[in-house]
C-alpha cells in the first residue's frame, strides 16, 4: 500500500512539474533549423509560423539555415541539438526517403526526432520547355514511351522534392527518364528556361510566374487536386496517370526526449496561427494547403510516406546511388 502511495506521488509529482513548464514555456528564443538556403518554399513557411509565435509569446523564433545534401545536413545536425523545449527543425519530402537511405544521412529519422506538426503541403508543377512537343501529360508518356531514356528532366539535387516526384511519375507509368540533378531548385529551373533540359517537376512558387507568361508549358499539377494558384492547370493524375499524387510536404519536428508538454502546446499554437487570415492567406498566395494537425496524426502521415516512398528509392537505385 505504501509502495502505491509512494508511486502515485510521484506520478502526480512528475505530471505536475510537466505542467509547470510548459506553462512557463518559452521564456527564451525558440530556434529552428531549416536545412535549405534561404528564400525557398520551407523558408517561407517557417517565417510566416514563426512571426505568429513571436507575436503571442514575445518570443523571437530565429531560423538558422542548413543547407546541404537534399536537407539530411541540417537535419542531422538538428537531431544533435539538446532536447530541451527551444530546439526544432523543419523537414521535407526527402526526409521520408531518410530510413531507405541507410547510415548515409547522418540521423535516424524514426529513433531521433519527435513529431510536432505538418504545416503545409504544397503542388509542385510538371513543365516542360515550350520547344518540347507535347501538350499534355497523355502525350508527354507517348512520346516518352517511342524514346525510352531520351527525355531529360531536372531537378535541385538528388534524392530532393522534384527528384523524387519525377522517379515516382517513372516508377508508375513504367517509362524512362534521365535525370540531371543541379545544386538547387534555381539553376535547375534556369536549365529549363535555357532549354538545357526539357522537364521539371518544380516549385509551384517558382515555376507559376513562368507557366503564367508561357517561358514554360505547365502540364499537370502533381498533388491529388488542383491547385488555386494554377487552376486550369490539371492534376498528372486525371490527366493521364491514374494513382500519381506528390504533395510536397513541410513538417516540424522536435529532438527525440523533447518534453510532450511542450510538443503538444508549441502544436496547438501552430495550428491556431494557421487559422488565422494573416498566416493562411500568406501560405495560400503561394498555392500552400495550411495543415496544423497533431502530433500523433503527423507520426502516422510520416509512416505512411516513409514506406511509400521506399518502393520508390528501391526501383530508382537511389538505395545504391552515391548521395
Amino acid at each position: 500500500m505504501r509502495f502505491r502511495l509512494l508511486a502515485a506521488a510521484l506520478l502526480g509529482g512528475l505530471t505536475f512539474t510537466g505542467t509547470a513548464l510548459a506553462q512557463n514555456w518559452p521564456n527564451r528564443p525558440l530556434r529552428v533549423i531549416i536545412p535549405y538556403a534561404p528564400g525557398g518554399p520551407t523558408d517561407i513557411l517557417t517565417r510566416a509560423v514563426g512571426q505568429h509565435l513571436t507575436e503571442t509569446w514575445g518570443q523571437q523564433v530565429l531560423l538558422d539555415h542548413r543547407p546541404g545534401n537534399s536537407g539530411h545536413l541540417g537535419t542531422a545536425a538538428a537531431a544533435k541539438l539538446p532536447a530541451d523545449g527551444y530546439n526544432f527543425n523543419m523537414v521535407g519530402i526527402s526526409f521520408s526517403v531518410a530510413p531507405s537511405l541507410g547510415n548515409r544521412t547522418g540521423y535516424d529519422a524514426q529513433r531521433d526526432f519527435v513529431p510536432v506538426s505538418l504545416i503545409a503541403g504544397v503542388n509542385n508543377v510538371m513543365v516542360v520547355h515550350p520547344s518540347l512537343p507535347v501538350k499534355n501529360v497523355r502525350e508527354f508518356l507517348a512520346l516518352a514511351r517511342r524514346q525510352p531514356g531520351a527525355l531529360v528532366y531536372a531537378s535541385g539535387g538528388l534524392g530532393g522534392a522534384q527528384h523524387l516526384a519525377g522517379e515516382y511519375f517513372a516508377h508508375l507509368a513504367n517509362i524512362q527518364m534521365t535525370h540531371v540533378p543541379y545544386k538547387g531548385a534555381a539553376p535547375s529551373v534556369t536549365a529549363l528556361l535555357s532549354g538545357e533540359v526539357m522537364i521539371g517537376f518544380t516549385d509551384m512558387l517558382v515555376s507559376a510566374p513562368h507557366v503564367k507568361s508561357g517561358r514554360l508549358r505547365g502540364l499537370a499539377v502533381t498533388g491529388p487536386t488542383r491547385s488555386p494558384a494554377i487552376p486550369e492547370l490539371p492534376t498528372v493524375a486525371e490527366s493521364g496517370l491514374p494513382g500519381y499524387a506528390v504533395t510536397v510536404w513541410f513538417g516540424m519536428l522536435a529532438p527525440a526526449k523533447t518534453p510532450p508538454e511542450i510538443v503538444n502546446r508549441l502544436q496547438a499554437e501552430i495550428a491556431r496561427g494557421l487559422k488565422t487570415s494573416a498566416v493562411r492567406e500568406r501560405l495560400t498566395a503561394m498555392g500552400a494547403d495550411p495543415s496544423g494537425n497533431t502530433p500523433e496524426e503527423f507520426a502516422a502521415f510520416l509512416r505512411s510516406e516513409i514506406a511509400k516512398w521506399a518502393k520508390v528509392v528501391k526501383a530508382a537505385g537511389l538505395d545504391k546511388a552515391a548521395h
